[in-house]
């Protein structure tokens, strides 16, 4: 047993105890009172719903890893989404070929990554806090997007897109597979590079950082252009599973993703936290509500039960601390 639990330990670490016991309760709170709670039809649910506000959370995780936040995540989302969407409809719209599919998603990378890279030079090099850069893209994107799109949506894609949104390879979601390759790469992003390694000295100490010899400002660059960069994935996604792209689509989805960061154990003054375990918090908050829908609760019932889910995790993270339920056993 004590082996176990210090293999545990070593793999996800002390911040995977609050999401795991957070998973083991929504599953026997709501397997016992919310019916077909444990069916295929929820989890299936599940995995079709996660992965465009899991791609969103893991473009947040990288800025407050160094101790900064993205406000802008969702529209970066949805101006990459606009950019494929103008390609594909300067090309025939339905009628589009693949080959301009291609290039659209390079211009949706293109431009969720460029909107990081502003941010990144912004506050590297006038050390502006980060709140306030990305508060200013997000009302820059907003505004351009409105402006862009009359307030309206823009439809008619290509029929072969459908797939990337809705469809299954070997019974696994399209999206959730996409998902799970970008968890993969920013596991080994974070544990693998020298990139990782300097994301978590800066949200440490930056100071202390710069004076190591590290170039602080280009890594700042770079954290807040691969967060653009997956807002791009995330547009992409949006765009192919709801066949629009509309401005302020997910809008929710911001305060969820810094919840899910916190859930899944990262420290919101930088420096600590793990993706494994946001993937799993992430879970957590999609099974919790889908057990609320099941017993016929309403969106807001949902919120107001995610915060006092953070309550409760920030309470056992604590106590998995103060107790060493997660250290070595002598």
């Amino acid at each position: 047993m004590n082996s176990l639990i210090e293999r545990f330990r070593t793999t996800f670490g002390p911040e995977m105890a609050g999401p795991a016991a957070a998973f083991v309760l929504v599953l026997i709170f709501f397997g016992l009172l919310a019916p077909n709670f444990l069916s295929a039809a929820t989890f299936g649910s599940v995995a079709f719903q996660l992965p465009e506000l899991g791609l969103l959370t893991l473009a947040m995780l990288l800025p407050i890893l160094t101790g900064g936040l993205n406000l802008a995540v969702t529209f970066s989302a949805n101006m990459s989404g606009l950019a494929l969407a103008w390609v594909l409809q300067s090309q025939g719209g339905v009628d589009a070929g693949f080959g301009a599919f291609l290039v659209g998603v390079v211009l949706a990378l293109s431009v969720g990554a460029l909107s990081g890279l502003v941010m990144g030079l912004v506050i590297a090099y006038t050390k502006a806090h980060p709140i306030l850069v990305s508060l200013s893209m997000m009302i820059f994107l907003r505004g351009l997007g409105e402006f862009l799109t009359r307030g309206g949506d823009v439809s008619g894609f290509p029929s072969f897109l459908a797939p990337i949104g809705y469809g299954t390879v070997l019974g696994i979601p399209i999206p959730l597979l996409i998902f799970i390759a970008c968890v993969f790469g920013w596991h080994i992003l974070l544990t693998r590079m020298k990139l990782g390694f300097n994301t978590f000295m800066i949200g440490s100490n930056i100071e202390a950082t710069r004076y190591s010899g590290i170039n602080t400002r280009r890594v700042l660059v770079l954290v807040y252009t691969l967060s653009g960069a997956m807002c791009a994935v995330a547009g992409i996604i949006m765009v192919a599973r709801f066949n629009s792209v509309r401005v302020g689509h997910g809008e929710s989805y911001l305060l969820i993703t810094v919840l899910a960061c916190f859930l899944g154990g990262v420290n919101p003054f930088g420096g600590f936290g793990r993706v494994i375990p946001v993937f799993v918090a992430l879970i957590v908050l999609q099974l919790l509500s889908s057990g609320l829908n099941l017993m016929g609760a309403n969106q807001h019932l949902a919120t107001a039960v995610w915060g006092i889910l953070m309550l409760t995790v920030m309470i056992l993270r604590w106590v998995s601390v103060r107790y060493s339920l997660f250290k070595s056993v002598k």
